[in-house]
């Protein structure tokens, strides 16, 4: 019977044509059937054409036999896949150009042609490796902990994008969870402290916690005598829990704290609003007593607060301990914003600097210098760069945020006097420059203070407004002109500017420069 031989190419192609002879009859239309059977339109309207079954198995006949350019590589091609059946068309095809300097030029295509061929021929099926996967059983209870970082884009009120950092964990057995966030990057000690809160919202600690080859606990994988960091081993064999570190790239050996972080993701931190780092985590523990903790687990179709009333008494005791952070130092600051840290510059914010003897206060977490100042205050942190004479700059200390934009408008309207030719402007400003807007408003402001004259500022607005500039340093240019035209005496020039001297470029425009037509005396008559 047809459906019990082996599928090839010359069947496949057969029973092809009858399906599309067979969906025409049917009243089906070319575009339809080639959206039907994932074929190009014009294949179909071939097929069609061919009215008679014998025809077309005459045409496969006298296919399957013709000759193959690539015939004469049939003995090597068949020992590789014989050898080597795993083999992919694109390695062979890369093969047979490399072996044969006279091997033509082909398309990919013809040489998968060509392979497939082969393998049918020869009985050569190509073996795929698969990863064997096998279902473990439960953990026993306290046994084993699973932990993982998560990260992920939160809106604020005002629309603004928020990255926050997450720690969870999840009991194997039970499937009891808990999670904390943070607005900075953990690092070993925030990791540590993660741990702590971890240990202390479970009642206990178990007996093996299973990692990612994560940086915050390792230095190192060195070919997998993993090295962990100074504080997180200290910490480690402290607690006297055992350390297990997953394969890299294989999250499947984690699988239950894979799922809780996705489940946070999608269940929590969708569409959910950020507002304050505190606010968060409460919110987070609520959603742990309401949904993650209480609602039965998928796969136990237990509910994970009620069985961690089970394994608790598994735990080992905890007992909170004080931690210990690296001691801050003082560090003095340069003219520039910076400050000099082993070898290397590192830039601060704009500011910082406020006179002989500025000092900031500086934390190092491991490879992250994190920058406070003297009310203890983070205010900035960079990541350590290997070696010497590096200078680490971060752009955005370029720029004073210390005032809202909004309030840098209200202060240069307020001191233009003019509060509805002043909106104009920034308005203009704004459309042509929204990324600078800040960066525009700092500039005008710079120039009102430093131009002492009101009449001076207002002229040059009324002229900013009237001729639609939209840049802070014309409006510079134009303040300084009237500043010189005041500072000199009447002159040619400054008449000159009473009838329409440019103050950007200081030049009479072309129509000043027209003379009138003059008549002569002797035109007129005289009497």
């Amino acid at each position: 019977m047809l459906a019990a031989m082996p599928m090839n190419p010359f069947l496949s192609k057969l029973m092809t044509y009858h399906e599309v002879h067979q969906l025409s009859r049917n009243g089906f239309s070319i575009s339809y059937i080639s959206k039907h059977l994932g074929l190009n339109w014009r294949t179909v309207r071939k097929l069609l054409a061919v009215e008679d079954d014998r025809d077309y198995e005459k045409y496969l006949e006298n296919y399957r036999c013709k000759n193959k350019i690539l015939q004469p590589y049939e003995t090597f091609v068949r020992s590789k896949l014989e050898q080597y059946p795993d083999t992919s068309s694109a390695q062979m095809h890369d093969w047979l150009k490399e072996h044969f300097m006279d091997f033509p030029v082909v398309a990919p295509k013809t040489v998968f042609n060509f392979i497939a061929w082969i393998r049918g021929k020869y009985h050569i099926p190509k073996i795929e490796l698969h990863r064997v996967f096998e279902m473990v059983e439960e953990t026993p209870y306290g046994a084993q902990g699973q932990i993982d970082f998560g990260q992920y884009n939160m809106r604020n009120n005002l629309g603004k994008r928020i990255k926050v950092y997450f720690f969870a964990l999840v009991l194997s057995r039970s499937r009891y969870k808990y999670v904390s966030f943070s607005i900075k990057p953990f690092t070993s000690h925030l990791a540590i402290e993660a741990h702590e809160s971890a240990f202390k919202f479970i009642e206990g600690i178990t007996g093996t916690l299973i990692y990612d080859q994560d940086k915050v606990f390792l230095t190192d994988e060195n070919k997998g005598d993993l090295i962990l960091t100074q504080a997180f081993r200290d910490y480690a064999a402290s607690r006297g829990f055992k350390l297990h570190f997953c394969r890299k790239s294989d999250p499947q050996s984690k699988g239950k704290i894979e799922n809780v972080i996705r489940y946070i993701k999608q269940n929590f931190l969708y569409n959910r609003p950020f507002t304050d780092i505190d606010i968060l985590n409460a919110e987070a523990l609520a959603w742990l007593a309401r949904t993650a903790n209480h609602l039965p687990h998928a796969f136990t179709r237990k509910a994970p607060a009620a069985e961690w009333l089970l394994e608790k008494p598994y735990l080992q005791p905890f007992h909170p301990v004080v931690l210990l952070h690296p001691a801050m130092e003082n560090y003095g600051v340069r003219k520039d914003n910076s400050f000099s840290y082993k070898g290397n510059l590192y830039s601060l914010p704009a500011g910082t600097y406020s006179g002989r003897g500025s000092t900031v206060l500086i934390q190092r977490l491991d490879n992250l210098l994190s920058v406070y100042n003297l009310q203890h205050q983070l205010i900035s942190t960079h990541k350590i760069p290997i070696g010497k004479g590096e200078k680490v700059i971060n752009n955005d200390h370029k720029r004073e945020k210390g005032t809202a934009i909004s309030e840098l408008e209200d202060k240069f309207c307020t001191m233009v006097g003019e509060t509805q030719m002043g909106r104009q402007l920034i308005a203009a400003i704004r459309r042509d420059k929204p990324r600078y807007i800040r960066d525009q408003l700092q500039a005008l402001l710079q120039v009102i203070e430093s131009t002492a004259t009101e009449g001076v500022i207002a002229q040059t607005l009324q002229y900013c407004c009237a001729h639609g500039i939209n840049s802070a340093s014309d409006f510079k240019s134009i303040a300084f002109f009237y500043v010189s035209q005041q500072e000199q005496p009447c002159s040619e020039s400054n008449h000159s500017f009473h009838f329409g001297l440019n103050p950007l470029n200081h030049q009479l425009p072309n129509l000043a420069l027209i003379e009138p037509a003059t008549s002569s005396i002797n035109d007129y008559d005289m009497f």
